[in-house]
């Protein structure tokens, strides 16, 4: 029998018992066999079961509250099965690598101030031709070898891109199938190390490219100041 239909014939039953008690005096006793009976203490009865089971059923209302909430806490606490913190590290360490093996001038301040102060800031009057034509090849390779980093550098942030995107994908997918607070929580947090590591790759590539045109640029003013050095060498062996 469910809980409603006990319900219904517990409150079928009292209004019986109140139909009795209208017929019968309320001290009366019958008696059954010997069997003293009270309809009063009946009812009386039948109304203390009546609250007692729903006291019970309250309680059990109350345990089943307690057990969904449990649960609930129990994902919000259930980590992410997914984790693509080791590839966005190992993307960050490839592109670092790459900037580490720049060539000639490196990134490092007072790599570039002794390499300008040796071959472009500046001609110097005395030197020889020599020593002025071979400043000038050096900066030519330096030019060249900034070139060839900043095109190994976008080799490598290219290459990325699919592993980026497979890391998003999979990301996207664990974060549609989170059933807590933090698996919703990791989910973020992924998505934003893979913009992390995205705007490292840009920021890589827009200082190798940098470095690169600023060589050159440089390598140009030292040029022509070097040309007209040698132009006033010229001019001057000639006679003129």
């Amino acid at each position: 029998m469910t809980r409603h239909s006990l319900r219904r014939s517990l409150i079928a039953g009292i209004a019986v018992l109140g139909l009795t008690t209208v017929s019968v005096p309320a001290n009366a006793q019958l008696g059954f066999g010997g069997i003293v009976y009270d309809p009063t203490n009946y009812a009386q009865n039948v109304l203390t079961a009546a609250r007692s089971l729903q006291q019970i059923n309250n309680q059990i209302q109350q345990i089943q509250q307690q057990a969904t909430s449990l649960v609930n806490e129990a994902r919000n606490l259930a980590s992410l099965p997914f984790s693509s913190l080791n590839e966005l590290q190992t993307q960050i360490q490839q592109t670092r690598q790459l900037m580490s093996e720049a060539q000639r001038i490196a990134y490092d301040v007072q790599t570039i101030e002794d390499a300008f102060t040796a071959r472009y800031r500046g001609v110097d009057m005395s030197a020889s031709d020599a020593t002025l034509i071979a400043n000038a090849r050096e900066r030519w390779r330096d030019s060249v070898g900034s070139f060839e980093d900043a095109l190994r550098v976008q080799a490598g942030v290219v290459g990325n891109i699919e592993g980026s995107q497979t890391a998003m994908a999979n990301i996207v997918g664990a974060s549609q199938s989170a059933t807590g607070a933090l698996q919703v929580a990791q989910a973020g947090n992924q998505l934003l190390a893979l913009q992390t590591q995205q705007i490292a790759d840009l920021t890589a590539l827009i200082a190798a490219q940098s470095r690169a045109q600023a060589l050159e640029s440089a390598r140009n003013a030292a040029t022509e100041e070097q040309g007209r050095e040698h132009f006033r060498r010229f001019m001057r062996r000639s006679g003129q």
